[in-house]
């Protein structure tokens, strides 16, 4: 029953999240099958990430004599860019060429579901381990920070849907990802941090999911200005 519970707290927090940020887009919402398509490959994409992860934290051992440094790299390289392309790619190639994606708003929806459906198996995998606590953390914290940080990747998307040329296109693109790199790779690195630095660093996640809130908060009313001129 306390495991049932637990996983129940890991998942409704992605499931909460997915359907606050899909209301946003209320005059043209997306299609619900497309929707729980990203949200199922979002969780798929956990699988190659974890081996990605596996891949890169063993040629990372060499830097375990600079705490710092691997600290850095684990957070910024191993974690956060490993996720977040995985995320991207599967915003590229499974909504950004479909027909249903016709605005820049579209982006920051889909960036949002496909980083919820990850943060959801994520979160049940970190809970079975950790119980009811850890479910309680992660659902203010890890799973807003994971839609946060993707959803903004997303606007840049959003906006290369309608990009004038290739070059643009791809500038935007790398633009979103390594935004969200730098978010999720801060998470992460003040949570990392902790062996050598203390409990202090962890206290700015605050300050970082709030920003990062506003911020997403942000782009959507400019995603909304801009398609209304569409």
């Amino acid at each position: 029953m306390y495991l049932s519970f637990s996983i129940l707290l890991a998942v409704a927090p992605a499931i909460v999240l997915v359907v606050y940020y899909y209301r946003q887009d209320n005059k043209r919402p997306e299609p619900k099958r497309l929707i729980l398509r990203i949200f199922a490959l979002g969780i798929l994409s956990i699988i190659p990430s974890v081996f990605l992860e596996i891949i890169i934290t063993s040629l990372s051992s060499l830097l375990a004599v600079y705490p710092v440094i691997h600290a850095a790299f684990q957070a910024f390289i191993v974690a956060a860019l490993v996720e977040e392309l995985m995320k991207f790619l599967v915003i590229r190639y499974f909504a950004f060429p479909r027909a249903e994606f016709d605005e820049v708003l579209d982006g920051i929806i889909y960036g949002v579901v496909a980083s919820l459906g990850f943060a959801c198996l994520e979160n049940i995998v970190y809970v079975i381990g950790g119980g009811f606590q850890t479910a309680l953390i992660r659902a203010f914290t890890s799973v807003p920070l994971h839609a946060f940080a993707s959803g903004l990747m997303g606007f840049y998307i959003g906006k290369a849907r309608f990009a004038k040329s290739k070059s643009e296109r791809n500038k935007l693109m790398t633009r979103g990802l390594l935004i969200a790199v730098m978010i999720h790779g801060t998470y992460d690195f003040l949570l990392f941090s902790t062996p050598f630095w203390g409990f202090l660093p962890v206290l700015l996640i605050i300050p970082l999911l709030i920003g990062s809130y506003k911020a997403l908060q942000n782009r959507i009313s400019i995603a909304k200005e801009l398609d209304n001129f569409r």
